[in-house]
């Protein structure tokens, strides 16, 4: 059996934007901005600021609560669009997970999968060998070269049972 498994990285110039969820630098996320054609905006910059230091998956409701306040001029309707651009652009992932509103989080560095609450709607990483290697085994069975995958999990996390 397969130790471990990594997927092809196709966007590996825009993974390495993601530092591990350190803030990023301003001429990184003036950089991303410039590469999608886009004006610079401290906006935008704060969007992609707020990306890169937080540890979870935003809403996109929620980015606009965050950003809002400091910049009461920027509506809804601009969030969505940048963050539907950077997810355009590989920079953003977009996860959609059992229905629930789309979230989104900076391009990982490394593959991993998620596995979220259905009750609370908590997400969490995680990364698992066994399961690579069986979905790797599972592709070539079948006469399939993988060139990638979205593993996603539903449950309830441990506060929510209790």
């Amino acid at each position: 059996m397969i130790d471990s498994f990594r997927l092809p990285k196709s966007q590996e110039r825009k993974e390495k934007y993601n530092s591990e969820k350190q803030p990023m630098s301003e001429v990184e996320a003036k950089r991303i901005i410039r590469e999608m054609h886009l004006k610079v905006t401290t906006q935008r910059l704060a969007i992609l600021k707020m990306l890169s230091t937080a540890n979870q998956h935003f809403m996109v409701q929620e980015v606009y609560e965050k950003i809002h306040p400091n910049f009461p001029e920027i509506g809804f309707a601009t969030v969505y669009r940048f963050l539907k651009k950077l997810t355009d652009h590989g920079f953003v992932t977009e996860l959609r997970m059992g229905g629930l509103p789309s979230r989104y989080e900076l391009a990982p560095t490394h593959h991993h999968d998620h596995m979220s609450c259905t009750q609370c709607g908590k997400v969490v990483e995680f990364e698992n060998s066994s399961i690579e290697a069986l979905q790797e085994k599972v592709a070539e069975q079948l006469g399939f070269t993988l060139t990638g995958h979205v593993l996603e999990l539903y449950g309830l996390c441990p506060d929510c049972q209790t």
